[in-house]
């Protein structure tokens, strides 16, 4: 079935002239699409591969599947050749196929990081280098890097966020005569896809060859020195990390230049076009959102009026002047100075707290200043997802030893499946590896968890400085929970119920979101809160058998919920325990006298406990790992 136009596509202008600029400059370094589910990222990407396709007859769209090997990204040793001729070959991998043309990666955000970082490396030099398994090789991978992903599933890394050129953010559009015409030329294509793509296919070829046009220009584009400075001033101004933001800046305002003359003859009337001011600020909207998040609490985008006033200081400032550094950079001072705007952020801030169990609800009190926390281990040794939590056996730790078990492992053993051919050869002279000699690589490294977090958000811990500094702490963990790539989930209990206020997600953003603000008050049902918490171990159980869960609850101890809340709290604390959870209670109790009922409350989960107070001390990490 022929692919949707790239120009049938209603709406996305910036999104257009993102992949655009990429496929007249792919030495930019790919774009990196966000926006939720629905809004015709995938469609995009296919219909500009199309128009790829006629500018050179070799190029094509190929698509990184999420569960995609190193060995199928990069290449590895042709295993088949060496076994059948006993010659050492290179099997070409996914970066191979896609020179030319466009490498696709949709949900780019959950791909494994030493992956994300291959494709990126990829991408900046256009040529892959491969040294491994005894094989040293090198090949060209000039192409078209695209990845999409929805930010609800969570993020990818500030440092791998900096290695996509251009960044867009797309979303369904709330006017009605744009969504009307969405709707009708989609059924269009549906009812005929073939005489639709050809309604469209003198536009898509003019499109290519302006896009030939570009690039041929590129050469010709002048970029005088002011404009340079300009750049330069701008990057200084948004106070971003390192020169990666002042070069893509730079490649991306001429192939704008390029671009633009490519429309209007420019390039072809005077040989020359030059970078202006309007193509620098194109390039700072498409390069510097995402270099400005330093945190992952901090909100994505751009301050338009930020930009305006930097470009103008950038005209003011001379050769002989620089210009300063913002005192106030965009995005602020991350979670602390967010927690400070809320802080004086007017009536519903300081309004006081409800201490009562009278079923009274209140906003929580904006969470307390964040802080560096101790790692949470789940005891043993897991077979999760890669992450940097607790210990597992998985595709990229460290090799520890060879198995000769059919499905253990990862990855072939070079030298130990040699010494077994060696050692059943049958007659002397240079040993032939069989399928039967064969080892696979036990490697043993970190993995990622589903951390979820169970808050008491009832009467008895809702003052006013328990809930801030609750709120604070847990704001940390989940920082923390970021920095280890797990996934998190966030459950509050209160009043005669539990509800889940996150599932699980790999987006520390939105948690931070939802955990800023919540309602407080009324009675503890502490046992729906584990009980909860056991649902969301269970579902996520039967989507991901290998990511481990660790419970995180915070809580008093104060059962106050129901008939009989002390006894249904121990029973749901041994349905918790019965699906070998590891926990860890944080004590919230702050009395003078301590009624110890969190103590007794992590005795029944058999997990530790540790008061709110030390979640910064050094022994939590041990205490921890004793839960085993």
């Amino acid at each position: 079935m022929a692919n949707y136009p790239f120009s049938a596509l209603v709406g996305h202008d910036r999104l257009r002239l993102a992949l655009i600029l990429c496929a007249v400059r792919p030495d930019i370094g790919g774009v990196l699409i966000r926006g939720e589910k629905g809004t015709a990222k995938s469609t995009a990407v296919r219909g500009l591969a199309t128009v790829l396709s006629q500018v050179d007859d070799e190029a094509r769209l190929v698509e990184l599947p999420i569960g995609a090997t190193e060995d199928r990204v990069v290449g590895s040793l042709d295993l088949q050749r060496v076994l059948r001729d006993g010659e050492q070959a290179f099997q070409p991998g996914l970066l191979a196929r896609a020179h030319g043309g466009v490498l696709y990666v949709d949900e780019v955000n959950l791909l494994h990081d030493h992956l994300v970082d291959v494709l990126l490396d990829a991408a900046a030099m256009g040529r892959v280098h491969i040294e491994r398994d005894g094989i040293s090789h090198s090949h060209d991978a000039r192409f078209v890097l695209v990845g999409t992903m929805n930010p609800e599933e969570g993020e990818l890394r500030p440092q791998l966020l900096d290695r996509f050129g251009l960044t867009v953010d797309v979303a369904a559009s709330r006017d009605v005569d744009v969504r009307v015409e969405v709707i009708r030329q989609r059924l269009a294509y549906e009812a005929d896809p073939r005489g639709f793509a050809d309604r469209y296919s003198d536009q898509d070829a003019a499109l290519a060859a302006r896009i030939t046009a570009a690039r041929a220009a590129l050469v010709d584009v002048v970029l005088p020195d002011n404009e340079l400075r300009r750049i330069a001033a701008l990057c200084a101004a948004f106070d971003v990390d390192g020169m990666r933001a002042d070069l893509v800046l730079a490649r991306t305002a001429v192939a704008h230049a390029a671009w633009r003359g490519s429309a209007t003859g420019a390039s072809a009337a005077t040989g020359k076009v030059t970078v202006a001011e309007e193509d620098i600020r194109i390039a700072a909207e498409l390069a510097l959102p995402h270099r400005r998040r330093r945190d992952p609490f901090d909100d994505p985008g751009l301050d338009q009026d930020r930009l305006d006033e930097a470009l103008a200081a950038a005209d003011q400032s001379g050769p002989e002047q620089e210009p300063e550094p913002d005192p106030d950079p965009p995005g602020g001072g991350g979670a602390e100075a967010a927690n400070g705007a809320e802080a004086s952020g007017g009536a519903e801030s300081s309004a006081p707290q409800t201490n009562s169990g009278n079923g009274a609800s209140r906003p929580s009190a904006p969470p307390a200043a964040t802080f560096r926390t101790k790692a949470l281990l789940v005891p043993g040794v897991g077979e999760g997802a890669p992450g940097r939590r607790s210990r597992a056996r998985n595709r990229t730790g460290a090799t520890v030893a060879a198995t000769d078990v059919p499905g253990d492992g990862h990855g072939v053993h070079v030298f130990a499946s040699v010494l077994a051919a060696a050692g059943n050869q049958r007659r002397a002279g240079r040993p032939r590896i069989g399928p039967e000699d064969v080892r696979r690589a036990v490697r043993e490294g970190r993995e990622a968890n589903l951390v979820i977090f169970v808050v008491d958000a009832s009467g008895s811990m809702a003052a006013r400085d328990r809930m801030s500094a609750v709120s604070g702490a847990t704001l940390s963990l989940l920082r923390d929970a970021y920095q280890r790539r797990d996934k998190v989930a966030v459950v509050t209990f209160r009043q005669d119920r539990a509800q889940v206020l996150l599932p699980p997600t790999s987006s520390v953003y939105i948690a931070g979101r939802r955990l800023a603000r919540f309602d407080t008050g009324g009675k503890t049902p502490l046992a729906q809160g584990l009980l909860a918490a056991r649902d969301v171990v269970l579902r996520e159980k039967a989507r991901d058998r290998s990511r481990r869960p660790l419970v995180v609850v915070l809580t008093d101890g104060r059962a106050t919920g129901g008939a009989d809340p002390l006894g249904r709290t121990e029973t749901a604390a041994r349905l918790l325990v019965a699906e070998g959870v590891a926990a860890v209670v944080v004590d919230c109790e702050t009395s003078y006298v301590r009624l110890g009922l969190a103590t007794r409350l992590a005795q029944q989960l058999d997990a530790p406990a540790v008061r709110l107070s030390q979640l910064q001390a050094g022994e939590l990490t041990s205490l921890v790992k004793s839960a085993a």
